[in-house]
Order: C-alpha cells, then sequence, then structure tokens
C-alpha cells in the first residue's frame, strides 16, 4: 500500500496557521516537545512548566475559588457559554491541531470539538439545575433539605487521545458548579491544550470572570503528581491507564481529597444468532478500527455465536482488508497513525503474544512502510480462549475473536476481564437485549443494544466499573462530583423537638 503524507514542514506551517487564528503565542523555551505522529517528528520547542509555576496555578486557583464560589450559578453558565461560542467559531482551527498531534482522521477530530461545545451547551442548562431536595421531617415544624455547594480547586490529568474533550467535559461542569480548575494535559499533546486554554481565557476577560478560574500547566509527570499531592487541590480526574490510577487513587485518598478516575477499558461486543450482521459490521468496525484503536472504549474483544461466526469474519476480514489507512488530513482515510513507535512495538508483541497463546491472525497486524510515523493495519486474531493477553487492554487496533454456545456463557466471558468500561449486545431477541442491560448481565459502566462501545454522547453519564475506575464525567448528575452536598435541618417551630424522641432537659 502507497500512502502520501504531508511533510513535517507542511504541518508545522499548518499548525502555526490554527494557532495564529486562535491568538495563541507559544511560549518560548524547552522541556516541552510539540510533536506530530503523523510524521513522527517534533514541530515546536516550548517551555515546560516547573514546579513553581505549579505552585503559583494551584495558590492561585485557590484564591480565585473564594470569589467564584459565591458569584451565581447563572453567571457561571454564562462564562462557559462564551466559551462554546468561541468553540464554535474556531472549531477547524481546534480539529486541525487535534489531527495534527493526535493523529485523528478529520471527521474525528471534528467530533472532538464538538463534544466540547456540546458539554458547553450541556453544563449552560446545568448551571440553573443544580438541584437539592426537600425531605420530609419526623419532628413536627422542621424541614429537611439537600444543598450543594462549590467544592474548590479540580485538578484535570488528561489523557492524549480525546486531548481537549475529556477535559472540557471536566472543566464546563467545574466551572459552573463554582470550582476552578487546573489543567495538566498529556506532554503528547501541548498546542491543542494551549489553543483551548486560550479561548477560554478569552471567553474568562469577556465575561469578567476571575482570571484565574483556570490554569493551564505544560509539564511532565513530576508536575501532575504535585496536583495529586496538594491538599488544596480538592479533586483529582485523572484519565489514563489503570497503573497510573493505582498510582493516583491511593495517593489522593491518603490526604482524603477526592478522585475522579476514567481508566483502562477492554470492551467487548457479544453478537448473538438474531443480530442484524450488517448492523453488527457497521458497528464493530468503527468501534474496534476507528481512532486507530486508541480510544478507551475502543472494541477489543468480539464474542460471537458460534452459528454466526463464519459469516461474519468473513465480512470483517473483507471491510479490514479495505480499510484506508495513511494521512488523517485526506478525507478517504479511516485509519490515522499510532500515536508512537512505542505504540507499534507493544502492538507486535500483544500479537506474537496471542499466537502463542494459540491465537490466528485472520487479517492485518502488520505496520505500513511509509518512512514516517507508525501506521498499524488493524488486526483481527482469533482466539481459542480468553487467554492472559485477552484480559489486558492493549492501546491499538486488535479485536481478538471469541465464539460462544450460550447466551450465558456470553456473558460470563464478557465479565471475566478486570476492567468495565463499555460493552454492546448485538441481537434482535428481546430476552437477550433485557438480560445485558440486567442487573446479572454487563457489569460494565455503559451496556449498548445494537450499537458499537464507542461514541458516546455527552448526555449520559461516562465511566466505568472495577479497573476502570469507577469515575463518571460529562452528563447526568455527574456534576455531583465536582460539589460537596449538606444535610440541613430547620427549625421554624417556638420548640426544640429531638429526632428519635430523645427526651433532654
Amino acid at each position: 500500500m502507497t500512502v502520501t503524507l504531508p511533510t513535517t514542514q507542511e504541518l508545522r506551517d499548518r499548525a502555526r496557521t490554527a494557532l495564529d487564528r486562535v491568538g495563541v503565542t507559544l511560549p518560548d523555551g524547552d522541556g516541552v516537545r510539540a510533536r506530530t505522529p503523523i510524521t513522527g517528528e517534533d514541530l515546536f520547542p516550548l517551555r515546560a512548566s516547573t514546579s513553581a509555576d505549579a505552585e503559583a496555578a494551584i495558590a492561585a486557583a485557590a484564591e480565585a475559588f473564594g470569589t467564584w464560589r459565591t458569584t451565581p450559578a447563572p453567571v457561571r453558565g454564562e462564562l462557559v457559554r462564551v466559551f462554546g461560542e468561541l468553540l464554535r467559531e474556531h472549531k477547524s482551527d481546534l480539529a486541525d491541531l487535534v489531527t495534527i498531534e493526535a493523529g485523528k482522521i478529520r471527521s474525528e477530530a471534528l467530533g472532538e470539538v464538538q463534544e466540547m461545545i456540546d458539554i458547553c451547551d450541556f453544563a449552560v442548562g446545568q448551571s440553573r439545575q443544580l438541584y437539592g431536595r426537600t425531605i420530609a421531617s419526623e419532628r413536627p415544624g422542621h424541614r429537611l433539605a439537600e444543598t450543594w455547594h462549590p467544592l474548590g480547586v479540580v485538578g484535570v490529568i488528561s489523557a492524549f487521545n480525546f486531548p481537549a474533550a475529556v477535559w472540557s467535559w471536566n472543566t464546563a461542569i467545574a466551572l459552573v458548579c463554582g470550582d476552578t480548575v487546573v489543567w495538566k494535559p498529556s506532554e503528547l499533546t501541548p498546542l491543542i491544550s494551549l489553543a483551548a486554554s486560550h479561548l477560554l481565557d478569552r471567553a474568562i476577560a469577556a465575561t469578567g470572570a476571575p482570571n484565574d478560574v483556570h490554569r493551564l500547566l505544560l509539564a511532565d509527570r513530576a508536575v501532575g503528581e504535585q496536583l495529586v499531592d496538594d491538599p488544596r487541590v480538592a479533586l483529582i480526574s485523572a484519565t489514563g491507564s489503570t497503573r497510573m490510577g493505582r498510582e493516583v487513587g491511593p495517593r489522593v485518598a491518603g490526604r482524603f481529597g477526592r478522585c475522579l478516575l476514567e481508566l483502562g477499558g477492554n470492551n467487548a461486543a457479544i453478537v448473538a444468532p438474531s443480530a442484524d450482521l450488517d448492523l453488527a459490521l457497521q458497528g464493530i468496525v468503527f468501534a474496534a478500527a476507528g481512532t486507530a484503536g486508541q480510544r478507551c472504549t475502543t472494541l477489543r474483544r468480539l464474542i460471537v455465536h458460534r452459528d454466526v461466526a463464519g459469516k461474519l469474519l468473513d465480512s470483517l476480514v473483507t471491510a479490514y482488508r479495505r480499510l484506508p489507512i495513511g494521512d488523517p488530513f485526506d478525507d478517504t482515510t479511516l485509519v490515522g497513525p499510532l500515536i508512537s513507535a512505542n505504540a507499534a512495538k507493544r502492538m507486535r508483541e500483544a500479537i506474537a503474544q496471542a499466537q502463542a497463546e494459540g491465537g490466528e491472525v485472520l487479517a492485518g497486524g502488520g505496520l505500513l512502510d511509509t518512512g514516517a510515523g507508525a501506521y498499524a493495519e488493524p488486526a483481527i486474531v482469533r482466539m481459542p480462549g480468553q487467554t492472559a493477553i485477552v484480559r489486558e487492554e492493549t492501546f491499538a487496533p486488535i479485536l481478538y475473536v471469541l465464539t460462544y454456545d450460550t447466551f450465558d456463557e456470553a456473558i460470563a466471558l464478557h465479565n471475566d476481564v478486570p476492567q468495565g468500561l463499555s460493552s454492546a449486545v448485538f441481537t434482535r431477541d428481546q430476552q437477550e437485549a433485557e438480560r445485558f442491560l440486567a442487573a446479572d448481565g454487563s457489569d460494565c459502566g455503559i451496556a449498548n443494544v445494537n450499537i458499537g462501545t464507542s461514541g458516546a454522547e455527552i448526555g449520559g453519564a461516562f465511566g466505568g466499573e472495577k479497573e476502570t475506575g469507577g469515575g463518571r464525567e460529562s452528563g447526568s448528575d455527574a456534576w455531583r462530583a465536582y460539589m460537596r452536598r449538606a444535610t440541613n435541618t430547620v427549625n421554624y417551630s417556638s420548640t426544640l423537638t429531638l429526632a428519635q424522641n430523645v427526651s433532654f432537659l
């Protein structure tokens, strides 16, 4: 396969144009290198934030919280509304930066920015719906209620694969909840971080919000650890690997802070005998090969009924062999590059281990010889069972295929992994669909019917169970993670009545 790629200089020029349109001035210095997986080369050297910068950012955010928490919530929502309008204005520019730094194809990059816009719309509405409740009191002349109050400084640590969207999920909701935010993005995606942060700064200036309700830190792991360990940071929202979560969780808990962890996903789809196989094919290919297999919701395990396995696999292999791989700016491309050569190495190692455990590669698995970047052919590997490698998450486009005979067996295979993020079943049998969604069905935070594991909407809470971390972001009642709850008892009578009929004095 011949792949034509843009040059690094062309990508550098395109990035500079997008940054100029947004209004970003790159921080002169060194310590962080903006790079592109499209060619695998560096774009710009950037000044890295220091430990002193992190201390100053946390202190400033903590001070700004004192003002922001008493600002009326709908006024806080106005900041997010203006930010959303700036995102609309610069959607194409931001998408360019996502593609350049994360390697996403154009439609997925535009989709990521659309998620940012959507969560702003959601958060603006949420700013008028931070509802408490009134509770029946057992005492006459008393009212029992719950109220919700701003929590404090929120530290957001985000990953490369959704370099701006996940930050926006957290930040838009945190801001309307009255919190301030300090953001430490992935070192792999500093340009989109600078652009998104700058647009928020513009919205802050336009609305008269405190300057330090948001601060950005471009830095390495050490500064992230500083956020994790600082008692002034009330909530750490961290997206990344399960290994990272094992480190972050205990450290935050040790200082009695709060964590919102979005960690690994080893997502599966069950394909039942009654499934619409054409529909399933579309859902599977996007979920497994989209974003070059680098989503936390990527489909990694396919559990197919033995009666339809042959037909479905024939169709999948044919579809995989036709997947256009290459320049993510080319409108015909569906699979862009892996984020790095290390990601390609881990993919090769995982496939080799799968073969050693009895797996058969049905399609893909190779690397394209482009002379630049790491472009992998999405792989389909049929496995004899759920072996050790199948139970791990490899952040690459590898789809392991297992077969089953009974639906109970399929559910057991589905749940028999340490991760619990996203899941799906393809079936036209209502009993199977309802069983999959029931208490003894999928054990994941996201369970879908007749749609793949990827592509969640912002209206629903996003997150998973088990080693996925248990956190929830984005829609539904996820806003409560960013606030503290107070239970209030108001005595409006002229007597003091004790609960539980206690008598004293």
